[in-house]
């Protein structure tokens, strides 16, 4: 069995407490995301879904990247590499190397969801998702950027235009941000959530494994060729399957 990478962009859904000490070091919610990535493994698919924000997202990204650059007197592209350690693997969106300095960029759906302050825009799973960054990246800073774009016209549908379009807008107005200083304690916490997590993947990995036998259709099968399907009384008595029972 591998061992179990955590995406940046999902630490913080293991980094919630659980209820009570008695319960371990994971709480409801993680180990519910953990049987997710596990199902992910077993079955070789990708539970990771779109939707009009996240869509917005990828066909604004480069105007976003524009906009910071223009009011913050920047010069950055986006990163194309992803990263792993032993622990976490992660794509950022842009990296200032000569300042040690990363960028996250987010694109609201609306300006009724652009934060208008710095205090608007915390949110504690994005900040892992930038903890998990600045491990990476050997950064000492990370900023989480909200950048307000216009939302492309099929994506609206029957939400008022005046919400969605903000070229008229100064640029300067269209942009906040909000910076997570590395924090070498809580890193080393993360650290410790993610071998958890790695104990309760194996745990369910081997629990399925144990529930589901690869043999179990062979000894299913030759059962059910050598019954003698005109007398009821097998399935009554549990003689189809003996050697299961």
């Amino acid at each position: 069995m591998h061992d179990l990478l955590i995406r940046c962009s999902s630490v913080g859904k293991i980094m919630t407490e659980p209820k009570s000490k008695s319960a371990g070091p994971l709480s409801e919610g993680a180990k519910t995301y953990i049987r997710s990535l596990a199902a992910q493994d077993i079955f070789g698919v990708d539970f990771e879904f779109s939707s009009k924000e996240t869509e917005k997202g990828i066909l604004v990204e480069d105007d976003a990247i524009g906009l910071l650059n223009r009011v913050r007197g920047l010069n950055l592209s986006k990163n194309g590499e992803r990263r792993k350690d032993d622990w976490l693997s992660g794509e950022c969106d842009l990296f200032n190397a000569p300042k040690r300095r990363g960028h996250d960029l987010k694109c609201p759906w609306s300006i009724q969801t652009f934060p208008l302050t710095s205090a608007d825009c915390e949110d504690k799973l994005y900040e892992w998702q930038m903890r998990g960054y600045m491990r990476l990246w050997d950064a000492d800073e990370w900023e989480v950027n909200y950048a307000l774009l216009s939302t492309p016209e099929r994506l609206i549908r029957y939400e008022p235009s005046s919400m969605h379009f903000v070229d008229h807008v100064p640029e300067h107005l269209r942009l906040t941000s909000w910076t997570i200083t590395r924090d070498t304690r809580l890193e080393n916490l993360m650290i410790e959530k993610i071998k958890a997590a790695r104990d309760y993947y194996a745990e369910v990995m081997y629990q399925f494994d144990r529930e589901h036998p690869a043999d179990l259709a062979a000894l299913v099968a030759p059962a059910f060729t050598q019954v003698d399907i005109p007398n009821p009384t097998h399935f009554a008595t549990g003689a189809l399957l003996p050697e299961l029972f």
